[in-house]
């Protein structure tokens, strides 16, 4: 193919080194001390907020009182318990109907959505000062880092799949959407030409649609980059591409966009305002599947330098599959650590997997994997995290979140100076998130229960586990001893469950819908099964009276006993 450079390559490469050279630098000085440096983040956060209704409730001004920095630990400690979402939610509820000054000065900016451990979305909000000073500036330095490592990321366009900026708005009119959304609609007017699309793509409601228009604009043009979180998307890119190469062909040959896809109008306008016909590269893609039959994204996109996608947890099950149709001089570049609610820090060095944590800007706690929901467990703080070891993270943002309990497992790898660097492990117990989904355990329970109803079935003892390898939840029933249930029956049973979670939890009906996730397997459990598992695992020397049981879990060990257990029940 031809290739053009990127309009205005060199002014984006400059404004992107200057900027970036600048914030990295005031990032290495704070990253000498990481115990002064969260003090300084955890003392401004308290007195920006100390005369909101949350830090009055709270006593921010005698917690700052505090003369030492042990002092100020345990007196925030001893006023501010560590908290979840359901405990910050009637204070985020009375900021969505229009009151100002309850977790924070004034009003957020907007709310990033994600899923909730309930059937209620989370509503995280994000204030001027946490977008401006945590979101963007560390957008900044991760833009100058991929450029410093692949000098001719910028001279081609940018594939970036991200959520909607704007999907309604609260009772008081404040608008919510995608946090990474809003970044990208966001970014300086000299930096629009590096994106593949405009957009107004990801406003396409129909999901096989959006993906369509997605490829079939972006595989007409010379790619350098590409970020999704989510190495699942990757697959979802290709399984586009294998199945509709033919209209792509057609639809670049006449500067079209098919009419088979549902897409709206106005958005379907916006998109070919920047399309014209293009036989040239129509012919380019139709030889090289005359040549080579399966068409890969190392032929179509041969000059691709960086792809950002989640490396660690789960996710590098689906990078595995997919790593090798890349040509072979791609940089995979570790996305971080963050979530809707925090944005924790940043991949400096992109041959590591390990993210940095932005202790100048968030205050962390820890509390050890083996301690995580027991009573009272020790809180350690950043500079006391041990290398090797696997904890779950508390964060306090200049959002609104206190103490939060992010419910994930994080191990530390080493330091950037003084800065701890991590690598994410998976979601704590009873949060499973195969591919984005973050189904909790709660939704589990409560999809089982209304398909109870819903096929007038009553089950004894269930438990469910994910299965990463085939992107898949396999779902056990031990149903009541009265009932005789066909194979047919429990089939259904199973899609009433499937049926329910994908209308309590979007990310997993998003996932079920784009077949990154599997249907879900259904299974019988012989009588007893809960008795008889339990006494075989006090039998492998767990403590009967510490016994418990996650309902929804990964934990090969475990699923081996139920798949055991199941063998009986045949």
């Amino acid at each position: 193919m031809k290739v053009a450079k990127t309009k205005g390559v060199l002014k984006i490469k400059a404004g992107l080194s200057v900027v970036g050279i600048i914030e990295l630098a005031k990032f290495r000085r704070k990253a000498r001390n990481a115990k002064k440096a969260q003090e300084a983040t955890l003392r401004a956060i308290l007195t920006e907020s100390k005369d909101t209704v949350f830090g009055k409730e709270h006593d921010f001004e005698s917690i700052l009182q505090a003369k030492t920095t042990e002092e100020l630990y345990k007196l925030y400690d001893e006023k501010v318990k560590i908290s979840l979402y359901e405990d910050l939610q009637p204070y985020i509820e009375r900021h969505k109907q229009g009151e100002t000054d309850v977790l924070f000065p004034g009003k957020p900016i907007m709310y990033a959505t994600t899923s909730g451990t309930t059937n209620t979305p989370k509503w995280i909000p994000i204030t001027k000062k946490y977008y401006k000073e945590v979101f963007s500036k560390m957008n900044q330095v991760w833009f100058y880092t991929a450029q410093k490592h692949r000098p001719h990321v910028f001279d081609g366009k940018t594939v970036s799949i991200v959520g909607k900026a704007v999907e309604g708005a609260a009772p008081d009119g404040t608008l919510y959407g995608s946090i990474s959304g809003m970044s990208q609609r966001d970014i300086p007017k000299f930096m629009y030409p590096i994106y593949s699309a405009p957009h107004d793509i990801f406003l396409i409601e129909d999901y096989k649609a959006r993906y369509y228009a997605i490829m079939r604009i972006s595989i007409e043009q010379n790619i350098t980059w590409i970020i999704t979180a989510n190495s699942s998307t990757l697959i979802e890119m290709q399984n586009n591409v294998n199945e509709f190469y033919d209209d792509y062909l057609n639809d670049i040959e006449n500067g079209t966009i098919s009419d088979k896809f549902d897409i709206s109008p106005e958005i379907r306008t916006a998109l070919l305002a920047g399309i014209k016909p293009n036989p040239e590269r129509a012919q380019e893609l139709r030889d090289l599947r005359a040549k080579l039959g399966t068409v890969l994204p190392k032929h179509y996109w041969p000059n691709l330098q960086v792809i950002t996608v989640w490396l660690c947890g789960n996710t590098k099950v689906y990078f595995e599959k997919v790593k090798d149709s890349f040509p072979d001089n791609t940089l995979f570049f570790e996305f971080s650590y963050f979530a809707s609610e925090c944005k924790t820090g940043m991949v400096i060095d992109p041959r590591t997997k390990d993210t940095v944590l932005a202790a100048n800007k968030i205050f962390f706690e820890f509390i050890k994997e083996e301690e995580f929901g027991t009573e009272n467990p020790k809180i350690y703080q950043t500079h006391e995290l041990e290398l090797w070891q696997r904890y779950d993270v508390i964060v306090t943002t200049p959002s609104g979140l206190y103490r939060y309990n992010m419910n994930d497992i994080v191990i530390v790898t080493g330091k950037y100076k003084d800065f701890p660097k991590i690598q994410f492990i998976q979601k704590a117990s009873g949060i499973i998130s195969l591919t984005g989904e973050k189904l909790s355990e709660r939704q589990f329970i409560d999809a089982v229960h209304a398909a109870e109803k819903e096929a007038r079935l009553s089950v004894r003892f269930f438990v469910g586990f994910a299965d990463v390898e085939f992107s898949v939840y396999d779902f056990y029933y031990e149903f009541s001893e009265n009932v005789k249930v066909t194979k047919e029956e429990a089939d259904n049973f199973t899609r009433l469950v499937d049926e329910n979670l994908k209308k309590m939890n979007p990310e997993y009906a998003d996932k079920r819908n784009s077949d990154r996730l599997k249907d879900p397997q259904g299974h019988f459990l012989p009588k007893q099964s809960f008795e008889t598992f339990k006494a075989r695992c006090i039998d492998l020397g767990y403590r009967e009276g510490q016994f418990k049981l996650t309902l929804l879990m990964q934990d090969e060990k475990r699923h081996a006993m139920f798949r055991e257990l199941e063998g009986e029940a045949k």
